[in-house]
């Protein structure tokens, strides 16, 4: 940093309480009078000296207090000092002796003197430690978020959120610079079927009718395309009322980008152009062009619509390898109209039985009834499959000495996940080496419909636009339709999805009737963005990326609660406010709610 941006930040710093932030200061301040703010991070008593390592957003900086340059008072009140009591400081910046440096620290080369000491407010000892030695296991999750004003003071913490803030910023930036105009749309909304449950907000004015908070903007962002506004963004603040895990939250903040008279490509090149400067500033590389594959080909290949690209394990078709294969098993899922698909682990083979038996339970878990699994060795091959495998089919199937196969058989929409599950635990187990640090792709092209059991779902959500050359399929083959959709994925997380949507209202209500949706009630849901339509709407299409998950991935950190200033748990509570509560009579009153207490409430009290 240069002297004039040394100067720029201590100006900006500037406040009527300090003069500059704490973890600024170096050995180019040597003899600066400051006052310096903030909190006692650790305090250490040596005798005549005391020492204070004294702790802002900005970092920290060790304070020193001694008879010769701290007035009597002050020296006495710095001896009760407590653990995250905030504090004042006047003083002189000076050079370390050099035994006394300290490099862990920005600031090592200079302690602060104190010639005084206000205290500005004493702290309750607090019920989580702030100060961690490096070894120190942090205290339960549930008790740090109980005491999140605490936690959030961790330096890990501040410096996920303050990277946040910059991510953000850079989005800003980007999308301001091609073009695009940030509008914000309502947070109170209608209740619209976007493949989660709606959180519903009662209203006082219109009793017994609901609002919905938005599962995303994506309604009223078409229509702002309807309405000419052709490059529209937002940060928007999303809700969805469904099962947690360490991605999910029930409130989350999504990049909500859409644009007019655009294609696939258009929408590609904006948002890698985006991440890539997003990705510099947290010091990650996202060469340009991302790597593409359809659907099919992500799905044939690695068994999974976001694969992670870092590594190069693949799926092998060994349906025609295994094809005189006279093993019951294999027999009896081809003959039903399955194929043969598994892994070939170079080296494998050196897998005990009990790391084997563990890759097995990956695929059980993702709902296999079992992995079959060849080893090959000078002496032929060995395994439950592997006993059925001559030496011809070893080679057909690419199997070499000291490798392994890991096998599935059965439908694609069976093996595709088993083989999916099983793909990171073989990385682990054989402890390969990445080919590359950062797997950024596209996968394109997805079905428009999910079918299980004979019931559509849309696999995005309803408003994609079908391929060209599948729209004819819609009623007679939904499932075989492909739309203009497409995933960004990255290291095998998924960190946004899109599509062109559909701007002809004749055809979205042909596509929320192979939902299975009536005209009386895609009416009353969808009337409101049909008739916008109507109005003469544009080819448009966009794309909602995660801030959450890209910063949680970017920092590598477990969970999205730690790059979230106030998240909430597994069970959707709110642990430092104490949220949700209960509502007295008079509000439910008002609302014209009553509360009926189910039988499994009952059951739960009368045990208490």
């Amino acid at each position: 940093m240069s002297m004039s941006d040394t100067t720029a930040h201590a100006d900006i710093e500037k406040t009527a309480v300090r003069s500059r932030m704490v973890g600024r200061l170096r050995a180019s301040n040597d003899g600066d009078e400051e006052t310096l703010a903030g909190w006692v991070h650790r305090r250490r008593d040596l005798g005549g000296l005391l020492f204070v390592d004294l702790r802002d957003r900005s970092g920290l900086v060790q304070v020193s207090f001694g008879p010769d340059w701290t007035e009597a008072e002050s020296l006495e009140r710095a001896g009760k000092l407590g653990r995250e009591d905030v504090i004042l400081v006047r003083g002189v910046v000076a050079k370390r002796p050099t035994g006394a440096r300290n490099d862990d620290m920005a600031t090592g080369e200079v302690e602060f003197r104190a010639a005084s000491l206000e205290v500005l407010s004493d702290a309750r000892t607090p019920e989580i430690p702030v100060y961690r030695a490096p070894d120190d296991e942090l205290p339960a999750e549930e008790l740090r978020l109980q005491h999140r004003a605490l936690d959030l003071r961790r330096p890990e913490l501040q410096g996920k959120l303050v990277l946040r803030h910059r991510l953000v910023l850079e989005v800003r930036n980007y999308l301001d610079r091609h073009g695009f105009v940030e509008v914000e749309t309502p947070i109170l909304t209608k209740a619209t079927p976007e493949g989660a449950r709606d959180y519903l907000v009662p209203s006082r004015v219109h009793r017994g009718e609901f609002y919905a908070l938005p599962q995303s903007p994506q309604i009223y962002k078409q229509i702002l395309m309807v309405s000419g506004f052709d490059r529209y963004f937002q940060i928007a603040r999303c809700f969805r009322d469904e099962d947690l895990r360490a991605d999910r939250q029930p409130e989350f903040t999504q990049i909500d980008v859409e644009a007019s008279f655009v294609g696939v490509e258009d929408i590609l090149v904006w948002m890698e152009g985006m991440m890539a400067s997003v990705a510099a500033v947290a010091g990650i590389d996202a060469p340009l062009p991302f790597p593409r594959m359809t659907w099919n080909e992500a799905m044939e290949r690695y068994g999974s619509d976001r694969p992670d690209l870092r590594w190069e394990l693949e799926i092998n078709d060994w349906t025609e390898a295994t094809a005189d294969v006279d093993f019951g098993i294999i027999r009896s899922q081809v003959d039903a109209g399955g194929r043969v698909r598994g892994f070939h682990v170079r080296a494998g083979a050196s897998l005990s039985r009990r790391q084997i038996e563990a890759l097995e339970g990956k695929a059980k878990a993702a709902g296999a009834p079992g992995l079959l699994w060849a080893k090959r060795s000078d002496d032929g091959t060995s395994g439950p499959l592997g006993k059925f495998l001559q030496p011809e089919h070893a080679d057909a199937m690419g199997l070499e000495v000291g490798g392994l196969a890991l096998v599935a058989a059965g439908p694609d929409e069976s093996t595709s996940p088993w083989l999916s599950a099983v793909r990171p635990a073989v990385i682990d187990a054989m402890e390969m080496e990445p080919v590359r640090e950062h797997g950024w792709l596209w996968v394109t092209d997805f079905p428009v419909f999910d079918e299980e059991d004979g019931v559509l779902t849309a696999s995005h959500h309803p408003f994609v636009m079908p391929h060209p050359d599948d729209v004819g399929l819609l009623e007679e083959n939904p499932a075989a339709v492909r739309g203009s959709a497409y995933d960004m994925v990255y290291n095998g997380t998924e960190f946004g999805s899109g599509s062109i949507r559909i701007h002809d209202s004749s055809l979205q209500r042909r596509v929320l009737r192979v939902l299975g949706l009536e005209d009386e009630e895609i009416d009353a849901k969808f009337g409101f963005l049909l008739s916008a339509l109507e109005a003469g709407a544009p080819p448009h299409g966009g794309i909602a990326l995660g801030m959450d998950r890209i910063v949680q991935r970017f920092t590598k950190s477990a969970s999205l609660r730690d790059v979230v200033a106030f998240p909430k748990t597994t069970a959707a509570r709110a642990l430092f406010e104490g949220a949700p509560t209960s509502v007295g009579d008079d509000d439910l009153e008002a609302l014209g709610l009553s509360i009926i207490e189910s039988a499994r409430s009952r059951a739960d009290e009368r045990e208490a």
